[in-house]
């Protein structure tokens, strides 16, 4: 596909990169030449200077032949005339924009986005998702990582392996013997932050992080194998007021007995939110101030999820947090620098709005029969959602005579909405969802197996 992407940031950049490792022709457009150079010196794209919603940049950028367009600048407002441009001028038949601000994304204008009014094909709010990535973080404190698949049916959990774990130097197939009820695939180890696709001699060591596909009803029996902490917290604080941080004290007060505490410095959002917060107590204030993280009652908090914008704010108070006792503590953190590093200073779980926003493009763009795409890790590793059709190559064959590349592992298959227990001898049908681990290099393998529906668009 020819894909034009508005915006050379941290998404727009990550979004390009993604998509020329799987051969598509992309432009990235952008007024800030030094961050287009950067891009150009690594990557096979072109690039065009300028602001995206002007019209004749878009006719430079050759938008009369794009198949997509991508709108991830800074400003909301840009991203939106310039999905109009796209449709108007240039007849463009995918617009995906991001959108910010709740007064753009509030479902009450749903029906402003579309073809007759502005037509935005997909419109991702990050704050949005973002917060419902923690939420699922919140519900299994165990877990750093949690994700739904296959309408929920099948779940991907990453736990931490630390020194006390019963399942560590025991081969994966013995476990697999030993639980079989459970149906649970460890399908990737990041170790000394590499990552390894286990074969069944594999053995966890202290250190690891594992990444476990499961069915949705063994997920707490998962977690209680691992010995994970499955109490439901009871008081929780949120750093930072921004949108993620309202988000998800609504969300926390209607979710049960939770006692939600919010600190805020802005003293005229810190007013807003305790007008519009019903049951959460707001402290005006720096968190970082130890006496406002005593006023806000750390000593009895468990979890405290940190969503400012400025990384080291939310590293710093997280630290802070785990020295007070807090048993989880949740950043939003998006340099890869940081993301690599910080796990071992105390922060259980990161959040990285770069992998959330990624996702949420790629399942609009993965072609064929993959109907959904999920980067983890910062782009170490991808899990994807995928349809068997009557010419794949390994329809009607068993799993164990499958033979994909070692960086490739089937984690899953849900055959007529449910998932089924795998071994050796289970067989790949027509229809089944394949959910599969895949490590960066061998995405593209996995787009061309899939994409043999003969020029079909998911």
């Amino acid at each position: 596909m020819k894909i034009i992407i508005c915006g050379a940031g941290r998404v727009g950049s990550t979004i390009a990169k993604y998509l020329t490792e799987s051969e598509h022709e992309v432009v990235v457009v952008d007024n800030d030449v030094a961050k287009l150079n950067q891009l150009e010196s690594e990557l096979d794209i072109q690039t065009v200077e300028g602001f995206a919603s002007y019209p004749s940049v878009l006719e430079k950028a050759n938008a009369m032949q794009a198949d997509m367009l991508i709108a991830v600048t800074a400003s909301d407002e840009v991203n939106l005339v310039t999905c109009q441009a796209a449709n108007s001028l240039f007849k463009i038949p995918v617009k995906i924009a991001r959108l910010r601000s709740r007064e753009y994304t509030n479902s009450k204008w749903k029906n402003f986005y579309s073809h007759d009014a502005l037509p935005i094909d997909v419109v991702i709010s990050p704050e949005y998702e973002i917060a419902q990535s923690i939420r699922k973080n919140i519900s299994f404190p165990g877990a750093f990582e949690v994700l739904t698949l296959v309408g929920d049916k099948v779940y991907l959990l990453g736990i931490h392996c630390d020194e006390l774990c019963p399942l560590l130097n025991v081969p994966l197939r013995q476990l697999t013997e030993l639980f079989p009820n459970i149906g649970a695939i460890v399908s990737g180890v990041v170790r000394e932050n590499k990552l390894i696709v286990p074969d069944s001699q594999f053995r966890l060591e202290a250190g690891d992080d594992a990444y476990i596909f499961v069915p949705v009803e063994n997920v707490n029996r998962l977690l209680a194998l691992f010995e994970k902490d499955q109490q439901k917290f009871k008081n929780i604080l949120i750093l930072g007021g921004n949108d993620i941080g309202l988000s998800l004290a609504r969300y926390l007060e209607h979710s049960g007995k939770i006692r939600v505490g919010l600190i805020e410095k802005d003293e005229d959002r810190a007013t807003f939110l305790a007008e519009n917060l019903s049951k959460t107590t707001v402290i005006n204030g720096d968190f970082l101030n130890s006496d406002v993280l005593e006023e806000a009652d750390i000593g009895v908090v468990e979890s405290v999820i940190a969503v400012t914008d400025v990384d080291e704010n939310n590293i710093l108070a997280s630290l802070m947090a785990k020295k007070y006792g807090v048993d989880q503590t949740i950043s939003v953190i998006e340099k890869t620098l940081y993301t690599q590093m910080v796990s071992e200073l105390g922060v259980d779980v990161i959040v990285d709005p770069k992998d959330i926003m990624v996702s949420s493009i790629l399942r609009h763009i993965r072609r064929g029969k993959i109907r959904n795409a999920y980067s983890i890790r910062s782009g170490l590793c991808e899990v994807m959602e995928a349809v068997v059709f009557d010419e794949f190559e390994f329809i009607n064959t068993a799993l164990r005579d499958v033979r994909f590349p070692s960086g490739i592992l089937i984690g899953a298959i849900v055959r007529k909405g449910n998932p089924i227990k795998l071994s050796g001898d289970t067989v790949i049908e027509k229809n089944d969802i394949l959910v599969l681990f895949v490590a960066s290099e061998e995405v593209k393998y996995i787009e061309k197996l899939f994409l043999a529906v003969r020029n079909e668009v998911k």
